[in-house]
């Protein structure tokens, strides 16, 4: 305790660094799931050719397959790829939306592909176009399966983050490689406390995010009624 209370400036530093990293990540690979997510649901839709089925499959596939990679090799690698120095915080980046797409892609398929057909027909008989459908339609009702799979993101990249503290990137895990050469135990746990505090939090805001922007999620799951009301205020709204 004592070690904490007189690093607290180290330990802020670290945590800054450590979400700097860890942030932009978790929200490119949300942003870009939802395209990739919204092409495999179109080529794997009822009544597709074989060959786009295979294609939409393909995807999904690949993008699990990019989670099977380990971290350190892949961070290690990735300079001598994009042509940055070893230590620069954009490799850890690149390699966190890899790994965040790798789980949030197969998410927002789940999500997407679960959203009964018939709620999309009647939006299309009210005039919507395919835009107004996904938008105010698909995308809402989808909604509690992307948050889940964004929890999930969000922890998983703020644990990884701390691996790039081994080439010398700052961030929560520098507490760990100091602690460890330094032999100071209290270092080591201040980084692991922080660690879970931050997965802990994002987690948190990120639950009260979804009921803030989903608030029918609050009520019951989606169904064919809640699928109903948010067409009606789509409607009102249009």
């Amino acid at each position: 305790m004592k070690w904490v209370l007189s690093n607290l400036d180290t330990i802020g530093d670290d945590t800054v660094a450590h979400l700097a990293i860890a942030i932009p990540p978790i929200i490119i690979a949300f942003l870009l799931s939802i395209p990739i997510g919204w092409l495999v649901v179109r080529l794997r839709r009822p009544g597709a050719r074989p060959f786009s089925s295979g294609v939409g499959g393909g995807i999904v596939t690949f993008a699990g397959l990019l989670y099977a990679v380990p971290s350190l090799p892949l961070f290690i690698a990735l300079p001598g790829l994009i042509g940055t120095g070893l230590q620069d915080p954009v490799n850890i980046v690149i390699g966190l939306t890899l790994y965040g797409l790798a789980l949030m892609v197969r998410s927002t398929v789940d999500g997407l592909g679960s959203v009964d057909p018939a709620t999309t027909s009647a939006a299309t008989a009210m005039g919507y176009s395919g835009a107004q459908r996904f938008f105010r339609v698909d995308l809402p009702l989808a909604g509690p399966v992307l948050l889940a799979g964004l929890r999930v993101v969000s922890v998983s990249t703020i644990s990884l983050t701390t691996v790039g503290a081994v080439l010398g990137v700052q961030s929560l895990g520098s507490l760990f490689t100091d602690g460890i050469g330094r032999n100071i135990p209290e270092e080591i746990v201040a980084g692991v406390v922080m660690v879970l505090v931050l997965a802990f939090a994002i987690d948190g805001l990120l639950v009260l995010l979804g009921r803030i922007v989903m608030p029918w999620t609050r009520r019951s799951a989606p169904s064919k009624r809640a699928a109903r009301r948010v067409l009606q205020s789509a409607e009102v709204t249009a």
